[in-house]
């Protein structure tokens, strides 16, 4: 019996999909909740798996083609026989065979040929013998093992062929490689020159002493992952609830512009940038506000495990109210964000770097972060801006005041 496999159940935001990668070929076996097709959204990649045991029958969505909600992608032929142990390898049939030539037919070998034979992947029927009466000595299956290793392997050039045909970019060559764009590169693309377009879009600057949270956090690091199952303190964790501090102050930072209405909103649904293979993705921390720092911690590094992996499910991708974005990550000293929208600002953390600061009349070294708001200046005055992002930097010289909520 024949099994339809489906598209998932695409979400009201999302209007279709890409088949991105079939794991699986017709006439392949299949287990029930194995992998069997990726499925490549404007967000994230979603998995589908089969339902039954049996064999991939026809595929009727490609890669690369377009899907809908629910839409037919193949089937599995429920208890089906696969077909792939029909179409072994020369070499895996070979030795198949071997046990099964065994018998009368089986030629006189010496046990030290036969081992040699099986350590080579040599079939000793095809050895011709030389020994006395056609017995077939070690010095056979040596002289059969060096014209195995002389002859043009057919086998192993298909099998490097894929590797062969991506271009080796050498000094001097010039080679151009031409590759589609992802969905989510796409849409990332897309929604960037939107909101460029579209939104009265602003940054401003300022810059953190991040001493005390440093030394804070020095402090206190080993005995927090020991008190936390292991969940590291970093940064992120303290920028979050500043953020979410000067959220509830600021609330016009928080909201949102709906056609000719503003949506204020009474929590704080912090999405945090994450890099992967497949571009920026932002998940989501709902409710950060009321999230511990071990809470947050442990959710960005869930959320930076599973944007790797490709397993952010379509939820932990959905809204947000406010970006944090780190690119000091990556060494940047100074940057623009973008503004995601519909949100109506994002915050932009970057490297700390040792810079001699006066403090009190004297020339002292300190580790300096800048920081960048960009915001929507339709929703959002200047003034709002600069006094939010002052909030920030307060909280994070003094990290008592997220304590003491002052």
């Amino acid at each position: 019996m024949a099994i339809e496999i489906k598209a998932p159940t695409f979400p009201e935001s999302v209007a279709d999909g890409t088949v991105a990668t079939w794991h699986k070929q017709p006439g392949d076996a299949v287990k029930r909740d194995e992998l069997i097709v990726d499925i490549e959204t404007d967000k994230v990649v979603l998995e589908v798996l089969a339902t039954a045991d049996g064999v991939l029958g026809a595929i009727v969505k490609n890669e690369g083609d377009t899907v809908l909600s629910d839409e037919v992608l193949g089937s599995i032929v429920e208890g089906g026989a696969a077909a792939a142990p029909a179409a072994a390898a020369p070499a895996t049939a070979a030795q198949a065979a071997a046990p099964a030539a065994e018998g009368e037919d089986d030629p006189v070998a010496a046990p030290a040929a036969r081992k040699l034979a099986e350590e080579n992947g040599i079939n000793i029927a095809s050895v011709a013998g030389t020994g006395k009466g056609g017995r077939v000595t070690k010095e056979d299956v040596v002289a059969a093992v060096a014209a195995k290793k002389a002859a043009p392997a057919a086998a192993p050039a298909k099998a490097a062929a894929p590797a062969a045909a991506a271009p080796v970019f050498a000094a001097g060559d010039r080679i151009e490689k031409r590759v589609p764009m992802t969905r989510v590169r796409a849409t990332v693309a897309k929604r960037l020159v939107e909101a460029q377009s579209n939104m009265a879009m602003l940054t401003t600057f300022n810059e953190v002493d991040m001493t005390e949270v440093m030394a804070l956090r020095s402090k206190y690091k080993d005995l927090f992952e020991k008190s936390h199952n292991g969940v590291r303190l970093g940064f992120m964790s303290f920028f979050v609830k500043a953020a979410t501090e000067a959220l509830k102050r600021f609330p016009a930072v928080n909201a949102s512009i709906d056609g000719a209405d503003i949506v204020y909103h009474g929590y704080a649904d912090v999405g945090v940038a994450v890099s992967s293979d497949r571009g920026l993705v932002v998940p989501v921390l709902r409710n950060a506000e009321l999230m511990s720092l071990a809470e947050i911690e442990g959710g960005i590094a869930t959320f930076g495990k599973k944007a790797r992996d490709g397993k952010l499910s379509m939820d932990e991708m959905t809204g947000g109210t406010f970006t944090i974005t780190n690119g000091g990550t990556f060494g940047s000293m100074m940057s623009t964000p973008i503004v995601n929208p519909p949100q109506a600002a994002i915050l932009g953390m970057h490297n700390i770097i040792q810079r001699p600061m006066a403090i009190n009349g004297q020339v002292v070294i300190r580790p300096m972060m800048y920081l960048a708001l960009s915001y929507d200046h339709r929703l959002i005055d200047g003034k709002e801006a600069v006094t939010f992002l002052v909030t920030i930097k307060n909280l994070l010289e003094d990290p008592a005041r997220l304590l003491l909520d002052i």
